[in-house]
């Protein structure tokens, strides 16, 4: 069984890419593992807690952010009502992607337009 997690916000402070959820992050653990759903136009982190798969979706609204975190190299955080868990792996997950689906039409058109414009 696997969770959706879906993040609803972004925010770069102090030296940090937030990323915001409504969901408790408590007890999530980092895969640092990223997939791609090219229908909802979102990148996906893995995360496991007590050995079930949450997927932590990234929808196209925080990609400006997350295009700024990857090229400052800024520390991923998702963060939730005080909870907060640094997403280990992302940059290197989110840069290999990124170029993978640039001009790749397996990803479709849209996924691959979007990607190309921000990153």
């Amino acid at each position: 069984m696997k969770k959706k997690l879906i993040v609803s916000g972004s925010d770069i402070q102090e030296g940090q890419l937030i990323l915001k959820t409504e969901e408790p992050v408590g007890g999530l653990v980092p895969k640092a593992q990223m997939l791609v759903d090219s229908d909802n136009l979102s990148f996906v982190y893995l995360m496991e807690r007590e050995e079930e798969y949450t997927y932590v979706l990234l929808p196209e609204l925080v990609w400006a952010d997350l295009k700024k975190g990857l090229d400052q190299s800024l520390p991923v955080y998702l963060k939730a009502d005080g909870g907060k868990v640094e997403l280990t792996g992302f940059h290197g997950e989110l840069e290999y992607l990124a170029e993978n689906i640039k001009g790749n039409g397996n990803y479709g058109e849209a996924m691959v337009s979007s990607v190309e414009s921000i990153f």
